[in-house]
């Protein structure tokens, strides 16, 4: 059962029961879907920062350092951290604090965002979902897919040497981070560092959660009022530019890759071409104005637009191989 099963039955009672709002209107599938995700990524963002603050405060800063920068792994670390990203159940903004911990240990910004860039866009229930509907084949094409963006964008970017462009509140807690791991972790037991993890969590999340609230309230709107048709009537088009199309009309969107995927499959069944379909999806889950509004809060406006263009581009080449295959 989905853990988070108990927060969609209590968006149910909010806007079924004490609302009393009608069940079909699009102001409650859009209030209840705000309600939702509102809660599940607040408890996802207040969980991972406190876990992260722990694994930042433990982790061996200089030997993962040393293992990843004084190798000449030709692309290999990029391909480990795009990997790592397909076993993480994270949408964009709940990676934000494995992305400031993944620097707090020292590891290059290219291999980091090559974990940022795959981590929404597949996980293990995205997979079976997948499998379910498509089949194995075409599931093990969709994995690569998302790890050759990761991939490829993250060498991209990396090259780019943008670690500058890192917003200034989040250097602040990557640099205290390290300090405070380098001197103290060997000094204070466990117990005794509990309310430092929690108020350092507390504090990455209070300067995420407002962008959260802009993107999901964006998110709501789209889903309650934005029918499907809207979409199927552009994508079904077999022109060159239904690909980009897809892509563009995603933009608004916001959601994971388990929600998208279903009306993946409704676009297919309408006709719009496979390739495009996982375009849209893809951007989706990679790409929508929410989250920009939501990585805003770690990114200065170079790298996001950088972050952004590597992304779109490789999503669009993605839709393009699917389509000609």
């Amino acid at each position: 059962m989905d853990i988070f099963y108990p927060v969609q039955l209590l968006a149910d009672v909010i806007t079924n029961d004490w609302l009393n709002l009608n069940k079909d209107s699009y102001f409650n599938n859009a209030l209840n879907f705000f309600i939702y995700d509102i809660i599940k990524i607040g408890i996802l963002l207040i969980f991972i920062n406190f876990l992260m603050a722990i694994i930042r405060h433990y982790l061996p800063v200089e030997k993962i350092k040393d293992f990843l920068t004084k190798r000449k792994w030709y692309g290999f670390d990029y391909l480990l951290a795009s990997l790592f990203g397909t076993i993480t159940p994270f949408c964009s903004c709940s990676s934000i604090p494995l992305f400031v911990g993944f620097l707090s240990a020292g590891i290059p910004l290219g291999v980091t965002l090559s974990f940022l860039i795959t981590s929404p866009l597949i996980n293990e229930a995205s997979i079976a979902i997948f499998i379910g509907l498509f089949g194995l084949k075409i599931t093990l094409k969709y994995i690569i897919a998302g790890v050759l963006i990761g991939t490829i964008g993250g060498f991209i970017l990396g090259k780019l040497k943008l670690e500058n462009h890192i917003d200034d509140s989040l250097k602040k807690i990557i640099n205290k981070s390290q300090k405070i791991t380098l001197k103290e972790k060997n000094d204070k037991a466990f117990l005794s560092l509990v309310s430092f993890f929690w108020i350092e969590g507390i504090s990455l999340t209070k300067k995420i959660f407002p962008y959260v609230l802009l993107g999901v309230g964006i998110g709501a709107v789209v889903h309650g009022y934005v029918p499907i048709d809207f979409f199927e009537n552009y994508l079904k088009i077999g022109s060159w530019w239904a690909v980009p199309m897809a892509t563009i009309l995603a933009v608004p969107l916001y959601s994971n890759a388990v929600a998208v995927i279903p009306i993946m499959e409704v676009l297919i069944s309408k006709g719009v071409p496979f390739g495009t379909a996982l375009a849209f999806m893809m951007a989706t889950v990679g790409l929508s104005l929410p989250e920009a509004l939501i990585l805003k809060k770690a990114m200065k406006m170079k790298l996001l637009i950088s972050f952004f263009a590597v992304v779109t581009l490789g999503i669009i080449m993605i839709g393009y191989l699917f389509n000609y295959f």
